[in-house]
């Protein structure tokens, strides 16, 4: 049995600001991604030159904070935002969605595409593998903050979270770092290195993720205003996962149908 560190999830002050730790993991993210993003881009098959990747990272910042936040009030708060629509910028009292943030990012980099005159499957393809970067610094802001905890658990790892008993408890954040994060990163990053169907990439993202994330719910805490949607298990986040697998699936079988039928395999 492990007992929760109890990190103080202010990492500073400068005065009356005070600076978070999930803030902090929010821009390790962003910075790993544009730089590990800058280093990929001067390769010869890259759809973006290096200079690219500056705008690109501005534009990805802004779906997963807009996207996050929007996705976080109608699919886990739309009571709150029906009976008080300014609690959707009340930031400070947290709440983001990855799905929405995935949503705000897809978006985001149409737009990207589109003004920069790139094919947006191939940019999909080549910001993919960048992408768990930032998934598993946000699970570790998640692990500092002591919130997203796990089911009780009698396995020797469970961790007791203060404020929730002297159960021990699945550390569900620590999982997802290592999931969501490290091994996502390792898969879609070896597989990139070798020419790969468009859209290829981005469908083993989606399916992966997916995956990963549906499998984690099962020993995560629902979120308390929802609680399981239905059967004793099912959560909001398996719910909108299983779309990315359905469309993970898709992509890859498109993808890889068209190779069988002579198109040519594109670098991502």
């Amino acid at each position: 049995m492990l007992h929760y560190p109890n990190i103080d999830p202010i990492a500073f002050q400068l005065g009356p600001l005070a600076v978070h730790w999930y803030g902090i993991m929010y821009a390790v993210g962003f910075i790993a991604g544009w730089w590990l993003g800058r280093r990929r881009a001067r390769r010869p098959w890259s759809p973006l030159e290096p200079q690219q990747m500056d705008d690109l990272v501005l534009f990805v910042a802004v779906g997963v904070v807009i996207g996050g936040r929007l996705g976080y009030m109608f699919f886990y708060a739309l009571d709150r935002l029906l009976a008080n629509p300014l609690t959707l910028f009340q930031i400070w009292q947290g709440g983001m969605s990855f799905h929405g943030g995935l949503l705000g990012v897809i978006a985001m980099t149409w737009w990207f595409a589109w003004r920069n005159e790139k094919p947006l499957l191939r940019v999909a393809d080549f910001l993919a593998p960048l992408v768990p970067i930032g998934l598993g610094a946000g699970r570790i802001g998640n692990f500092i903050n002591g919130e997203l905890w796990g089911a009780p658990t009698a396995l020797p790892w469970g961790m007791v979270y203060p404020g929730l008993g002297s159960e021990p408890r699945h550390p569900s954040q620590l999982y997802e770092f290592l999931l969501e994060g490290v091994v996502l990163f390792t898969i879609l990053w070896l597989f990139s290195r070798r020419p790969r169907p468009t859209c290829a990439v981005s469908g083993l993202f989606l399916l992966c993720y997916g995956v990963f994330r549906f499998l984690v719910e099962f020993v995560r805490m629902p979120d308390p205003q929802l609680g399981y949607l239905a059967f004793g298990w099912l959560t909001m986040g398996q719910v909108l996962s299983l779309p990315m697998i359905f469309a993970g699936l898709g992509l890859l079988a498109w993808a890889y149908r068209g190779r069988l039928e002579g198109a040519g395999s594109v670098r991502v």
